[in-house]
């Protein structure tokens, strides 16, 4: 059924009450269980989840029995690789619902255990099979290929063995490989660690608003409360989460220092020339990508600055600050939805990308894919995960707000990305690298402001929602390519030997902060506090992971343009949309550059950014004619 853009307000002004009682439960058992993911379709039980770690475990140590091997035949090295990627697959279905268990609530010590002990098996299963590598280098190329000729089952691992020879000037011996694959379980600690005080530990500060209502503010009443229309609370929530912050700044400054040490230990043991190769290079993205990004969004910061001045002028504040930039620029809109509406307008939305792609999103909200409700001691933000052979799943902290819609559509980019990549991809080449990961999630936000869009001529409303896509290019391109720029800065740092404590990354980022958002120039003010928020930033710990969110969108901008060129041909086709899900449908068959460039875009220039930065000011163009009609 169709629903108006209005209808959709009226209903969700009726039912938003439900969905803030059940957002604001403070704890799990609290939580309707529609809105709760069914772990069981992982494992029935974490009684039958701790039988078949154990079982595992036994698996793990019969894989050294294959070394020294190798070189014995095509079937006994089929035979090998085959026993080494079947363990592999289960492992990571024990450790997806033993990590999406400890995250519904932190607080708990046997689902953190089970954590943990999983973590622990991937760690003796990396050991067990760190010998593989440097054996089949050692084969060398031609005996390899010729094992591949000889034994047909051997065509689906071509792509790895492809990948695994790559690494010739990167792999050690098997003795070294064993030790680098044993100091693994200490890579992790770090982020570990943050993600335990972040999310449990952490006493976040309780204020009072202007309502008179008593808040605390943990990561999900932050995201909800730095939105609020009244300038005085949006205040008092900057000031009272960033001052609890950095009472902690040396604390999670060591933290960071940690978990950069570990990438530094990478480069250096793996013989890369930086931190950045060494965490590019499983993908082969070339470094030169990362940094054009930096310098295109260097060298266009003035549009972000056009952006932030028509938000000034919107909001009629008389100088913007950081803390107005969450807040409604059109104080007359407010959307709110429940979460049965989030998912039909998503359906809506992302039905030009056909049948096959609503009909997965419809089976996962049926089938509880998604855990939607924030409660005391889950995990903050949003994810999508999944095991191969089950199917996806997504952790939301839903509350009922638009931009929280618009990650229910990001979420299940990524979802509906696993999903076709796991049903027509084997095993070994399912998985598929972020920098393409992040095209489809971006996609579907695409999709869903221009649907959005076409439902509604109200002027507030279209002001709404070109703003909430401003912001989007705001924070996705502009604001995760300064992420990218402080975490090439910290570990170029520490390459040059430099420490790292939480002061000084405090005030290397408040530099950022400044000049990306024109402080000096008086665009935007930025306090001496807001510093600190790199202490925030989880994905400071997945090493160089944030720059592919901003090369993604400028991707998907252009793959969305392709899909409504097609549409209003004279002749319609399908074109750009079939090469979109062919790509989503290839899981890691070839390296995301060469995919990408077959779905009709070319990451290796800057004609995609160029293509974002027209849209955005074409986007600034628009909303400042509806505003001169006023």
């Amino acid at each position: 059924m169709k629903t108006s853009l209005a209808t959709f307000t009226r209903a969700a002004l009726a039912a938003v009450a439900l969905c803030a009682s059940t957002a604001a439960a403070t704890e799990r058992s609290e939580v309707p269980e529609r809105y709760r993911w069914n772990v069981a379709d992982l494992y029935a039980s974490d009684a039958a989840w701790a039988a078949e770690r154990d079982a595992l475990a036994a698996r793990v140590k019969e894989l050294p029995k294959w070394q020294g091997r190798l070189g014995e035949s095509a079937a006994v090295f089929h035979d090998a690789i085959v026993a080494m990627w079947d363990t592999q697959r289960d492992l990571t279905r024990l450790a997806v619902y033993a990590s999406m268990r400890s995250d519904e609530d932190q607080r708990v010590a046997a689902t953190r255990e089970m954590d943990q002990a999983a973590s622990q098996l991937f760690v003796d299963f990396s050991s067990a099979v760190s010998w593989m590598r440097p054996e089949i280098l050692a084969l060398g190329a031609d005996r390899v290929w010729g094992y591949v000729a000889a034994d047909a089952r051997l065509a689906p691992y071509r792509p790895w063995l492809d990948d695994v020879l790559r690494y010739a000037p990167h792999t050690r011996s098997a003795a070294e490989e064993k030790i680098a694959a044993q100091a693994a379980i200490m890579a992790g600690g770090a982020g570990r660690t943050y993600s335990t005080f972040a999310n449990a530990d952490l006493p976040y500060p309780e204020i009072t608003l202007s309502t008179g209502e008593r808040v605390r503010l943990d990561a999900a009443a932050y995201t909800k409360h730095r939105a609020s229309p009244v300038r005085a609370d949006r205040l008092a929530v900057f000031e009272a989460f960033w001052s609890k912050f950095k009472a902690f700044e040396r604390t999670i400054g060591t933290t960071l220092d940690a978990q950069v040490k570990a990438h530094l230990f990478e480069k250096n043991v793996r013989n890369f020339g930086s931190c950045l190769e060494a965490a590019l290079f499983p993908a082969n993205i070339p470094t030169a990508v990362y940094r054009q990004l930096v310098k295109d969004v260097n060298e266009n910061l003035p549009t972000l600055h056009r952006y932030l001045r028509l938000r000034q002028r919107m909001m009629g504040v008389e100088r913007l600050g950081y803390e107005d930039l969450y807040a409604p620029i059109v104080k007359s809109v407010e959307l709110r939805f429940t979460p049965e509406q989030a998912h039909e307008i998503v359906v809506q939305a992302v039905a030009p990308l056909g049948p096959q792609y609503v009909a997965v999103i419809e089976r996962g909200q049926r089938e509880r894919w998604i855990d939607y409700m924030p409660s005391t001691g889950k995990r903050s933000g949003a994810y999508s995960t999944g095991a191969y052979g089950v199917h996806p799943y997504q952790l939301l902290n839903f509350t009922g707000l638009y931009e929280e819609v618009s990650t229910l559509a990001h979420e299940w980019g990524h979802s509906v990305h696993t999903y076709l990549s796991d049903q027509a991809q084997p095993y070994v080449t399912h998985d598929y690298a972020t920098f393409v990961a992040e095209v489809a999630s971006t996609l579907n936000e695409n999709l869903l402001l221009h649907h959005m869009l076409s439902r509604t001529t109200d002027r507030d409303t279209r002001l709404f929602l070109l703003g909430s896509y401003l912001d989007g290019m705001r924070t996705t391109l502009f604001r995760q390519t300064l992420f990218a720029e402080f975490e090439l800065a910290i570990h170029e740092m520490a390459e040059r030997g430099e420490p790292l404590t939480g002061e000084k990354m405090s005030a290397l980022y408040l530099g950022l902060l400044r000049r990306y958002y024109g402080h000096d120039a008086g665009v935007c003010e930025v306090k001496d506090l807001y510093g600190v928020e790199w202490a925030y930033i989880h994905h400071f710990y997945y090493n160089f992971y944030v720059y592919q969110y901003a090369t993604s969108l400028t991707a998907s901008s252009q793959i969305a343009a392709n899909m409504r060129a097609d549409a209003r041909a004279k002749k319609p086709t399908t074109k750009s949309r079939d090469a979109y899900l062919k790509m989503l449908s290839s899981g890691s068959s070839k390296y995301p550059i060469d995919l990408l460039r077959e779905a009709g875009v070319d990451m290796t220039s800057s004609g995609p950014f160029r293509a974002a930065m027209a849209e955005m000011n074409a986007v600034m163009d628009e909303m400042e004619k509806l505003l001169a009609s006023k």
